[in-house]
């Protein structure tokens, strides 16, 4: 029986959309969680290069008594890869900046500030914490703010008159066009309003020179704002300075503005009579202080960075890179927590690590450094989510002017990105096609090939300096004990670029009717990418059932709809063995081959 939505004869046009595809999936963004000194903290920023990491957390030059190991492994991935979400870890002892002498406060980002502007300025007064600066940090008592509002009021019969002297005198008027006076908005709003001078200039300086390397410099400028609570922009956007400011400014939170005029004042209310008779004003500058920065993060601190991290539905990475630890025991509980987001929790990443960095630094003997990461390796989770190598990287920090070592976990999951744009995720990421560290001046140590055996056996990927082949990844295992497909890189990246391309397509057949139609449907879609990946050498073979033998009558009273993807992936080759037979000169080579 056909349904028509008309009651008389007419023409009925649908249509049926099965033009369904397995969408196209990246698999190259990383995460990683720093100690930073400037930008949100506890929030995840997307950087594409290293421009982007430092306008948003700033250079590591500022970082005060820190080795800038974080900073530096963070830009080093972004050597192979454009995707990398940041998210800047604090201690508990970090403050704020602020333009008083009572002592900094703490606001993480903006959802905290958004959450609780007045609990973050709760008991001050017109004369304190009318600014706050943006992040935490020490770099933040390097800010200054300049306010200029309209220079006078003198009464002449009620009326006023235009006075510029405090513009004209202001260290910062030749970043303005003009002097403040009655913004359009106002006198669009009031008869009794083109003297009301509404208006203000704020300016932002780096008075230290830490954001810019040049003290005095302007950061910001922000011309003919206005002090009315609603007042707009030609263009119909919000006006208002500590609007403006705080939605806008890259450096301060504006809670108050001292400018000897009217407050919490609408634009209708703004008259000449409001202002007439008021003292006369002066530009006004406020310095920042009270910034207080950890220098170290905790094991702690780092933990709840990596937190932000735990839902897949709300943000993809492909790479959760661990930090280097002091200890051993701490990077065991760094290592195992990341590795229970990454199997448990997320389902569709990998974790990256290098030993701690006692087990490595400064340690003088090889085979001291070979036990040390040995036994860090054991007491690691069995895990074909984890990837574990061996080494330190010399890297040179250009802002400080001095050599650092960093763990090479930033680098090696930099190389499997790195590897998706050259080849794919299925191709393994070692040895010399794919398998270089970039920007690197040396290692901290470099293993034999007795001493890569023990570490290979124990599921660590050996970074190594070779001769005439720079320095390589040299392994591509997985940190799975046990013998399985699954505890080489490229199976695991293979199962997991699958994994979220074709859950994407699953979710076009939920609310659908589990039929032979959806069922079929459903087959047509997956099939043809993984056709594809078997043309491009990352699967031999491939199967896909989804017919009434596993959607029973059972699983469709259920509300269920089944579907088994059975795949043969392609296997990387770890050994090779050449074999060099000698003949005599009038063998024929057909009677000896295979003999040999």
């Amino acid at each position: 029986m056909a349904f028509s939505p008309s009651e008389s004869p007419a023409v009925t046009i649908r249509e049926v959309d099965l033009s369904g595809i397995v969408p196209a999936q990246t698999s190259s963004t990383g995460a990683i969680v720093g100690d930073f000194n400037w930008g949100p903290a506890k929030q995840p920023i997307l950087v594409g290069n290293e421009a982007e990491l430092i306008g948003n957390f700033g250079s590591p030059s500022l970082i005060v008594d820190s080795n800038n190991v974080d900073f530096l492994s963070a830009s080093t991935f972004l050597k192979y890869s454009g995707s990398l979400y940041v998210t800047r870890g604090i201690g508990a002892a970090e403050l704020n900046s602020v333009d008083s002498a009572t002592g900094g406060v703490l606001v993480e980002n903006q959802a905290d500030w958004e959450a609780d502007k007045s609990g973050h300025i709760s008991g001050t007064n017109e004369d304190t914490k009318r600014f706050i600066a943006k992040y935490p940090g020490k770099a933040g008592n390097s800010l200054e703010v300049s306010i200029c509002p309209w220079s006078g009021i003198v009464a002449q019969g009620g009326a006023a008159t235009v006075a510029d002297s405090a513009f004209n005198g202001w260290a910062y008027a030749s970043s303005f066009d003009g002097a403040p006076r009655t913004s359009t908005y106002v006198k669009s709003l009031s008869a009794d309003s083109d003297l009301a001078h509404d208006e203000i200039h704020v300016a932002i300086i780096d008075r230290g020179g830490d954001f810019t390397g040049t003290p005095g410099t302007v950061l910001e400028t922000w011309p003919y704002l206005s002090l009315a609570t609603d007042a707009k922009t030609p263009e119909g956007s919000s006006n208002f300075v500590l609007d403006v400011l705080n939605n806008k400014s890259e450096y301060v939170w504006a809670a108050n503005i001292d400018a000897q005029r009217p407050t919490n004042v609408t634009a209708s209310a703004f008259t000449n009579s409001t202002v007439t008779g008021l003292v006369a004003q002066s530009t006004r500058t406020q310095r920042f202080n009270g910034g207080a920065q950890s220098n170290v993060l905790s094991l702690a601190n780092y933990q709840t960075g990596f937190d932000t991290f735990e839902d897949a539905d709300t943000i993809q990475v492909d790479f959760l890179i661990a930090p280097s630890m002091a200890t051993a025991a701490s990077q065991t509980t760094m290592v195992n927590d990341l590795v229970t987001t990454a199997e448990k929790l997320r389902k569709d990443c990998i974790v990256v690590a290098s030993p701690a960095r006692e087990d490595v630094i400064s340690v003088q003997n090889a085979s001291t450094i070979t036990s040390n990461i040995t036994a860090f390796s054991s007491t690691l989770t069995s895990s074909s989510y984890l990837v574990v190598d061996n080494n330190f990287l010399k890297v040179y920090d250009k802002y400080n002017d001095k050599y650092v070592y960093i763990p090479s976990a930033s680098s090696t999951a930099g190389i499997m990105a790195s590897t998706d744009a050259v080849a794919a995720p299925w191709f393994s990421p070692a040895g010399n096609r794919r398998g270089q560290y970039f920007g690197v001046s040396s290692l901290a140590w470099n293993a034999t090939k007795s001493q890569r055996d023990a570490l290979y056996k124990a599921g660590v990927n050996p970074v190594v300096n070779l001769p005439g082949q720079g320095i390589l990844l040299f392994g591509d295992k997985t940190k799975l004990a046990r013998p399985s497909a699954f505890d080489r890189i490229n199976v695991r990246r293979l199962f997991l670029v699958m994994e979220r391309s074709i859950k994407a397509a699953a979710q076009n057949v939920m609310f659908e009717f589990n039929d032979e139609f959806t069922r079929a449907e459903f087959v047509n879609i997956v099939e043809p990418f993984l056709r594809e990946i078997k043309g491009r050498r990352g699967i031999t073979d491939f199967r896909v059932v989804c017919d009434e033998t596993n959607n029973t009558a059972q699983v469709i009273d259920t509300n269920q709809f089944v579907a088994d993807i059975y795949v043969k992936p392609a296997r990387s080759i770890n050994y090779v063995t050449l074999s060099f037979v000698a003949v005599r000169t009038g063998v024929d080579f057909d009677e000896v081959v295979g003999l040999a």
